[in-house]
């Protein structure tokens, strides 16, 4: 079986990415662990272990990198939340100081909304519609 398990984000800092995903989204914090080149692996899931689907939080190294803090997709949705309970998550979200771009829309596919995490990528928290 295949699956992706990780994918890279580049953050300006670990502890503040870490805070805000584990805090404000709810993501769990599954590994922090330093490198021997002073750099740290860290990863966090928003499901439960097992679900894979996580972040590997990787802090920029160098001009390059640090252009892409916030940009790694060009401006677009490049990330997506589902959950099972839009209205709980959504609240929570907005309690804990999450930017929302937008209400929340009813769609054939689902309730979902645009939020930004805290280096200003774009995401939707989206509960997919049953059918």
């Amino acid at each position: 079986m295949r699956r992706i398990a990780l994918v890279t984000l580049v953050v300006d800092d670990y502890d503040e990415a870490i805070r805000f995903y584990t805090q404000a989204l709810g993501f769990r914090l599954v590994e922090d662990e330093p490198r021997p080149d002073g750099s740290r692996w860290v990863v966090v899931e928003p499901g439960s272990e097992g679900q894979g689907g996580g972040l590997l939080l990787a802090r920029a190294k160098d001009e390059a990198q640090r252009g892409r803090i916030g940009d790694q997709t060009g401006g677009r949705v490049g990330f997506f939340l589902h959950t099972d309970d839009f209205a709980r998550d959504h609240a929570r979200m907005r309690a804990a100081g999450v930017r929302f771009l937008e209400e929340p829309r009813h769609e054939p596919y689902g309730s979902v909304a645009v939020f930004e995490d805290l280096y200003g990528n774009r995401w939707d928290l989206l509960q997919p519609a049953t059918g």
